[in-house]
């Protein structure tokens, strides 16, 4: 491994650990473990996970409803309006969002899309 490969391995370790300072993560981390600690939320996910699969499977056969997409959506809305899994979600997106911003202050002086580059090769 070189020199640059190990410097740049261990910012990277550097940078994780310091997102786990991040008031955002500590923050999500606290209402993650709310969330898996409430019976209700566990007993409101596992209701939402099996009205999907249901509806996963209906629509693989063709034979998914209006009714059966507007119950999944009940389902989630009832979930998602649980306190704890509010402020979950609320935790969940302002870490997505700090993130980014430190997606794009490391991308900035790449100079690169990676995701167009990604999209095949000889782009000119």
């Amino acid at each position: 491994m070189s020199i640059q490969t190990s410097r740049v391995d261990d910012l990277a370790t550097d940078l994780g650990e310091a997102i786990t300072e991040l008031p955002e993560y500590e923050t999500f981390e606290a209402a993650r473990a709310e969330v898996e600690e409430s019976p209700e939320a566990q007993a409101k996910i596992d209701e939402f996970e099996r009205t999907r699969e249901e509806f996963m499977l209906a629509r693989q056969s063709g034979s998914a409803s209006q009714e059966d997409l507007q119950e999944l959506q009940a389902t989630q809305e009832e979930l998602h309006s649980m306190p704890v899994m509010a402020e979950y979600l609320e935790a969940k997106a302002a870490l997505g969002e700090r993130l980014e911003g430190v997606n794009e202050a490391i991308s900035a002086p790449l100079a690169l899309d990676f995701g167009e580059e990604a999209g095949g090769c000889c782009q000119d």
